[in-house]
C-alpha cells in the first residue's frame, strides 16, 4: 500500500524533481516506510513519478519504482493486488522470469506481455502510473472498483497526477476555482463522485479506467478497462446450488486478502459482513485473530455488545473502545481536512479513530465493505417496490396535498433516527416520474430544495443525470448506480482516507470482481427475498451463527453529530451564518441556510444531514479560501 504522484511537463527548464519530492511528502502518512523517485528529461519533456511505501508485501525487495526487463517502462504503484500469485506463475509457465516477490513486478511482467490489456487481468484495489518510453505514452490506471483513487489535472502544457488531491493543489499557484457541478452533487449527495471534484478542472479518474497520455501530443484519453467475465453461471440455478457458491467465493477472497508479511486484524462492527468476514478469518487460522470495534457513549448509537458476542463466538482478541465528544473535538479538523474536499459522511470521524486504534496492533485491517452493494443490503433498495405500491394507491394530488402534513407529523427535533425519520425520508423520497432513486440517495438536501439552498448563478440541478441516465427499475440497477456513484464517491473514499491517515491499510473481501458478477448473474429475489435484505449471504452462513443473529439490525458507524453540532461545534456552526461572511462567500440564499441551521440549533427541528453537510463545506472552504 503507497501513495502514488506523477507530473509531466512540456518545459525542461522547470524544477520536476522539486515538485515530485514536495508532493510525497504531502503523503507521508500514506507510505512511512520508504519512497521511491524517477526523472526522466528528454529533448521532447521532463516527467517525474513518485511513490510512499506501506511495506506489506516482499517488505525486502518491493521497492519502487520498478522497471521493465529493457528499462523502456517504468511503474509506481499504490495497492495489492490479490491474484498476483495466481497471474506468477501463468507467466512463469510462460517463460518470464522474476526478480522478486512483489504484487509490482507482477504488473509490470503482464505489461510487457499483453500491453493495456493486461489491466483487465488484475483483481485487486490499485491506483499505479507506468510511463512507456517506446511509445512516449504515460498510462494511469485505477481500479474496478475504485478502492484506490486517482486525481489528476491537465493545465497548459503540464500533467498531474496524484492518490490525494493535496499534493496537485499545492503544485499549483493559486487554489483553483469551485465548480458548480461538483458544489450541486456535493450538497445532494454529502460528496463528490468521480470524475468531479469540488474544483473546476481537477478531475478523479472514474473507477476500472485508465489515462491514455501520449507525450508528443500531450492529447489525454480517458478508457474503460472492460470486465473478464470468468464464469458464466446458469440464470436458473438453484438457490441452494448458489448458496454453495457463495460460502466458496467470499472464502476463497477472503483467503486471497490476507496474502501479507505483516499481521492482520478485522474491523468487527457486529453486523452481517463485518462478522462473516472475522469468521472465516478467524477459520483460516490456528490462532486467535484480533478485531477491533468503537462503541459510543450515546447508548443509542452503541451496538458494541453485537461485536462482543462474535468476539466471543470466534475467540478473537478482541479490542473495544468507547468514543466520547472529546475524542472527536480533538481531531475534528484532522479528521475532515484531510479529505481535500468537502465530504461530510459522518461515519468518517468513527472510521478514523478505529483505525488510529487498530494500527496500534496491526498494519491490514480486512473489513465488510462492500457486502450491501454485492448482495443487496440498503434499506433504499426497497424503495423501487414501496415507489411503486405508493404511486400505484396515492393519488399525485393527495401526496402534495399530504406533504406539509406528514412532514410536520414526523417531524423531529432530536437526531435519534429512528422511525419518523425513516418514514419522512421515505415518504419525501416518492416520485411519481420513477425518479425515486435520485432522492433516495441524495443523503443532503433533495433536488427540490437546492435552489433555495444555492444561488442560481452557480446551481447545476441536472448534474445527478450523468450517473443515472435512464429510471432504474431493477435491484440490478440500483446497485450498479450505487456502484458508480456512492460506493466509489463514498464509502471508498471515507475508509480509504480514514486508515491510511493513520498509515493502516483496509482490504475490503466483499470487494472482488468474481463476486459482484456472479451476484449480478443471479435473480434479484436470491439477494433480497420479500423484505428480507441480504438473504442470500445470510442464508449462506447461517448455521455458524446464533439462531437468528445475522437478521439483527444493524446501525452502522452512526455517530451524533446532530447533538454535537447544537454543542461543541455551536460557535464555529454560528460563525459560518454570519451575513458579512456568506455576502462575500456568494454561493448560498442567506435567508435559507439561516433558517435552516437556527432551527436546528434551538430544537425546533433536526435538521442533523443538511446542517453537518453545511459545517463541513465551511470548514473545508476556511481553510482553503482563507482570504
Amino acid at each position: 500500500m503507497c501513495g502514488i504522484n506523477g507530473v509531466y511537463d512540456l518545459n525542461n527548464k522547470n524544477n520536476i524533481e522539486a515538485t515530485v519530492n514536495m508532493m510525497n511528502k504531502l503523503i507521508f502518512h500514506r507510505g512511512p516506510d520508504e519512497d521511491g523517485l524517477f526523472i526522466e528529461k528528454n529533448k521532447n519533456f521532463s516527467i517525474a513519478m513518485g511513490m510512499r511505501r506501506l511495506s506489506i508485501i516482499d517488505l525486502n525487495y518491493g521497492k519502487q519504482p520498478v522497471y521493465s526487463r529493457d528499462k523502456n517502462q517504468v511503474l509506481v504503484f499504490n495497492g495489492e493486488i490479490y491474484n498476483y500469485k495466481i497471474l506468477k506463475k501463468k507467466l512463469i509457465d510462460e517463460g518470464i522470469k522474476f526478480s522478486t516477490d512483489s504484487d509490482t513486478e507482477v504488473i509490470m511482467r503482464l505489461y510487457e506481455k499483453y500491453g493495456v490489456n493486461s489491466f483487465a487481468m488484475l483483481d485487486g484495489m490499485f491506483g499505479f502510473s507506468l510511463y512507456d518510453k517506446s511509445l512516449d505514452k504515460i498510462f494511469i490506471c485505477r481500479d474496478f472498483f475504485g478502492e484506490k483513487p486517482i486525481y489528476y489535472f491537465k493545465e497548459n502544457e503540464k500533467l498531474y497526477w496524484s492518490s490525494e488531491l493535496k499534493s496537485i493543489i499545492n503544485s499549483l499557484k493559486k487554489v483553483p476555482e469551485i465548480s458548480n457541478q461538483a458544489l450541486s452533487l456535493y450538497f445532494q449527495l454529502t460528496y463528490i463522485p468521480a470524475p468531479y471534484t469540488i474544483y473546476k478542472d481537477i478531475y478523479k479518474l472514474e473507477a476500472n479506467s485508465y489515462i491514455e497520455f501520449d507525450c508528443i501530443t500531450q492529447s489525454l484519453e480517458i478508457l474503460p478497462i472492460g470486465n473478464i467475465i470468468e464464469n458464466k453461471y446458469d440464470k436458473n440455478m438453484s438457490f441452494q446450488k448458489a448458496k454453495s457458491i457463495t460460502y466458496e467465493l467470499v472464502n476463497e477472497s477472503i483467503k486471497s486478502r490476507t496474502i501479507s508479511d505483516v499481521p492482520i486484524g478485522t474491523f468487527l462492527s457486529g453486523g452481517v459482513d463485518s462478522s462473516i468476514v472475522s469468521l472465516c478469518l478467524s477459520e483460516s487460522t490456528s490462532i486467535p485473530i484480533d478485531t477491533f470495534s468503537i462503541g459510543f457513549e450515546k447508548k443509542s448509537f452503541d451496538e458494541s455488545d453485537k461485536s462482543q458476542l462474535v468476539a466471543k463466538l470466534i475467540g478473537s482478541n478482541h479490542h473495544q473502545f468507547t468514543l466520547s465528544d472529546k475524542d472527536l473535538v480533538n481531531d475534528l479538523d484532522r479528521i475532515i481536512l484531510n479529505y481535500d474536499e468537502p465530504f461530510a459522511d459522518p461515519s468518517a470521524l468513527p472510521t478514523f479513530l478505529v483505525s488510529k486504534v487498530t494500527q496500534e496492533h496491526v498494519k491490514v485491517a480486512l473489513t465488510g465493505d462492500g457486502g450491501d452493494e454485492v448482495f443487496g443490503g440498503y434499506n433504499k433498495y426497497y424503495m423501487g417496490k414501496m415507489n411503486h405500491i405508493y404511486t400505484q394507491n396515492i393519488p399525485s394530488w393527495i401526496h402534495k396535498a399530504m406533504l406539509p402534513v406528514t412532514n410536520l407529523l414526523l417531524k423531529d427535533k432530536s437526531d435519534n433516527r429512528g422511525l419518523k425519520f425513516k418514514l419522512n425520508k421515505l415518504i419525501n423520497s416518492v416520485s411519481y416520474d420513477n425518479n425515486f432513486y435520485n432522492n433516495i440517495i441524495s443523503l443532503g438536501f433533495q433536488k427540490s430544495e437546492l435552489q433555495y439552498l444555492i444561488q442560481h448563478k452557480v446551481l447545476d440541478k441536472k448534474i445527478l443525470n450523468y450517473y443515472i441516465k435512464n429510471k432504474p427499475k431493477t435491484l440490478k440497477d440500483f446497485r450498479e448506480i450505487d456502484k458508480l456513484v456512492s460506493l466509489e464517491g463514498g464509502l471508498l473514499v471515507k475508509v480509504d482516507r480514514a486508515s491510511m491517515l493513520n498509515s493502516l491499510e483496509c482490504r475490503a473481501p466483499f470487494l472482488n470482481k468474481k463476486l459482484w458478477n456472479f451476484t449480478n448473474q443471479l435473480p434479484d429475489n436470491y439477494l433480497i427475498k420479500g423484505w428480507n435484505k441480504k438473504y442470500l449471504l445470510k442464508e449462506s452462513f447461517k448455521d455458524y451463527f446464533p439462531d437468528k443473529f445475522l437478521d439483527k439490525s444493524k446501525r452502522g458507524f452512526g455517530v451524533p453529530v446532530g447533538d454535537w453540532l447544537r454543542s461543541s461545534f455551536r460557535d464555529e456552526l454560528l460563525s459560518f451564518i454570519e451575513v458579512e461572511f456568506l455576502k462575500k462567500q456568494d454561493l448560498f440564499n442567506i435567508d435559507f441556510i439561516n433558517r435552516i441551521v437556527l432551527d436546528h440549533l434551538s430544537s425546533k427541528k433536526d435538521n442533523s444531514y443538511k446542517v453537518w453537510t453545511f459545517f463541513c463545506f465551511q470548514k473545508w472552504y476556511k481553510n482553503q479560501y482563507r482570504d
